[in-house]
């Protein structure tokens, strides 16, 4: 007997990756081991030239396959070289180092995804040729005059659950046909593996249902809100205490960092970050309590209770979660670490 092994990987396409996925069949026997290295085509992948065109995947998070079901499997892939070495494009390898080395302070992570429908060349309920009423009754909305693909969103919910993906919830958001997941609270590795199957669950779930799905940061000019991956983060002295909360604050805003943090949360940032429609502009940096116009917002129950985890609001829809992780771990337990409040 066989099972299929959908090997899903992380492509070289700039500014912003793709996922790519082929299947591979194994004997039943290959289940519970090591599943095995298998190659590809980089240079079909902008991964490779064509002249020395073998690149490697390396399986590193597996789960059920909710859309064949049965034995079959989802299977994460890392991009090696064929020396074993970490591909360029492979953000993941970085992200494993900085983890390893500040595992002691226990960072976690909730990442909320947001995301946008599309039916054709334009926004699922959006009107042809025009636009629906102005945003603000859509967010968190009931009734089909302000909810556009929910069938598609409870889809993607379900399979996210039926493989084992630690989902915590979902909700519409603040324009037609734009939705949000989160995943988490869980490590820097697993929420961004989880995070990358989350979105490959969601463009093949929208596949069956004839429309698409974009992580755009601002898939409609104008008065619209963009689509962000509020990044919450939070490390053990900062779930037992507020000082190091406000250490995690302040070395965000030190020097070059805030400049460097923006760089790599996304292409199109700054069509995003303008310091309207709920965002700070991209080129500033301030964090403040239940303030949804700062670049880091401190959620009120946080001050009330002096301790929890701080929201940063400035990475896109689009940000590699790989790179997310790492510079707010790098960052933030640097800080700490040289604070004393680890």
């Amino acid at each position: 007997m066989t099972f299929k092994a959908e090997y899903i990987w992380i492509d070289g396409t700039a500014p912003t990756a793709k996922l790519r996925s082929k299947t591979k069949i194994l004997a039943d026997d290959a289940k519970g081991a090591e599943l095995p290295l298998w190659g590809f085509d980089g240079s079909s992948t902008n991964q490779a030239k064509g002249h020395a065109s073998d690149r490697v995947l390396k399986p590193v998070f597996t789960c059920p396959d909710p859309i064949r079901g049965g034995a079959d499997l989802l299977v994460l892939c890392e991009v090696l070289n064929t020396d074993m070495t970490p591909h360029e494009s492979n953000t993941r390898a970085e992200l494993a180092e900085v983890e390893a080395r500040f595992g002691a302070q226990e960072p976690i992570f909730g990442i909320e995804q947001e995301y946008t429908f599309f039916e054709g060349d334009r926004p699922l309920g959006f009107p042809v040729g025009g636009f629906p009423a102005a945003q603000g009754g859509y967010y968190c909305g009931v009734g089909s005059d302000e909810i556009f693909g929910r069938d598609v969103v409870e889809a993607h919910l379900e399979n996210c659950l039926q493989a084992g993906l630690g989902i915590s919830g979902i909700n519409a958001e603040v324009m037609p046909g734009q939705w949000e997941f989160q995943v988490g609270p869980l490590a820097p590795l697993e929420v961004s593996d989880q995070l990358w199957i989350a979105r490959w669950l969601l463009y093949r779930t929208a596949e069956d249902f004839k429309v698409s799905a974009t992580l755009d940061p601002k898939p409609v000019k104008g008065d619209w809100n963009g689509a962000g991956a509020h990044t919450n983060f939070s490390t053990k002295a900062m779930r037992e205490g507020y000082a190091p909360i406000i250490t995690a604050c302040e070395s965000l805003g030190e020097g070059s960092k805030p400049m460097d943090h923006v760089k790599n949360y996304g292409a199109g940032i700054d069509d995003r970050l303008t310091g309207l429609h709920e965002t700070a502009p991209w080129d500033e940096y301030k964090y403040g309590v239940s303030d949804r116009g700062a670049s880091v917002r401190i959620p009120w129950q946080v001050e009330v209770e002096q301790k929890g985890y701080i929201e940063d609001r400035r990475p896109n829809a689009n940000v590699d979660p790989y790179v997310v992780t790492r510079l707010l771990v790098d960052t933030c337990c640097t800080a700490l670490e040289k604070a004393g409040q680890v």
